[in-house]
């Protein structure tokens, strides 16, 4: 079920505003694009031999917001400076251990999702559709879906950092 915000939109304001700069629309659903991607990630192994999980929630992700640059949100910044997003899976392409080692630690198969530009941090999704930011300092976790990530990250909420705890 998708959540609706105070104003009667699916996203707080400024990120709906934000998306739909970047070309985003209610109903966009570019699932060639995103099969083809997913096509890829399956075919790749890496030179240890690992290989990307493809989850049915990362597909629907991709289909949704794939291939999208999107700015930060109008007025964002409540906590730490936003970046803009690029929804494109294969900035990913070749961590695959990486994300199989998250994965193995999150108890679930994670994929890349895209990236933070201005950062560098790989985004990636979990089986669950749980969104996570993994860049040098460590891995973070940015919201249980991926709408409400998109919310946090594009309007500057600081991710919570994954712990062993």
């Amino acid at each position: 079920m998708r959540r609706v915000a105070p104003h009667g939109t699916r996203f707080p304001a400024g990120v709906d505003a934000a998306l739909r700069a970047a070309g985003w629309q209610p109903g966009r659903w570019d699932i060639k694009q995103a099969e083809g991607w997913a096509d890829r990630l399956r075919a790749h192994r890496s030179p240890g031999g690992h290989r990307h999980a493809v989850s049915p929630a990362a597909v629907e992700a991709w289909a949704e917001f794939g291939g999208l640059k999107i700015p930060p949100a109008p007025a964002a910044g409540r906590q730490v400076a936003p970046s803009v997003l690029v929804v494109d899976p294969m900035r990913g392409l070749h961590l695959a251990r990486t994300l199989g080692d998250l994965g193995r630690a999150l108890e679930s198969e994670v994929s890349p999702l895209g990236e933070e530009a201005g950062t560098g941090a790989l985004l990636a999704i979990d089986a669950e559709g749980r969104v996570y930011a993994v860049d040098h300092t460590g891995d973070w976790y940015a919201g249980p879906d991926i709408d409400r990530a998109l919310a946090a990250l594009l309007g500057g909420i600081r991710p919570v950092r994954l712990t062993a705890d």
